[in-house]
């Protein structure tokens, strides 16, 4: 019939795969800040301002690449809480202050995970 192809699978695929939630940081650092979790039903959103209260990064489930129902698990919601903290500290976060909204499952979740990353 017609030919197989057969795909090689590397062990990079993996770490691009971390390195692209992670993305573009902001230019200027932080000291101290204020993480907003917004946690609904269907989606987690984190947001991490200055304590002005200007948005500094931001990451959701949905922008993960968390599907549908997905989006709203204490997985997903822990996920980005990770992701969020390490680009907390790439730019010299050290306290920060937590505003929970929402009635989502993975708020505390989010919390656990934002505090045990440092």
């Amino acid at each position: 019939m017609g030919k197989k192809r057969i795909i090689k699978k590397s062990s990079e695929r993996g770490a691009s795969r971390v390195r692209q939630g992670i993305g573009r940081l902001p230019k200027r650092k932080l000291s101290t800040g204020i993480l907003h979790i917004q946690s609904t039903y269907n989606n987690a959103l984190l947001t991490l301002t200055d304590k002005e209260g200007n948005a500094v990064m931001q990451l959701s489930s949905g922008a993960m690449g968390f599907k549908g129902a997905k989006k709203g698990t204490p997985f997903a919601s822990s996920k980005v809480a990770g992701i969020l903290a390490d680009k907390a500290k790439m730019i010299g976060v050290k306290d920060v202050d937590v505003i929970v909204k929402g009635v989502g499952a993975g708020r505390e979740s989010a919390i656990r995970t934002f505090a045990n990353k440092g």
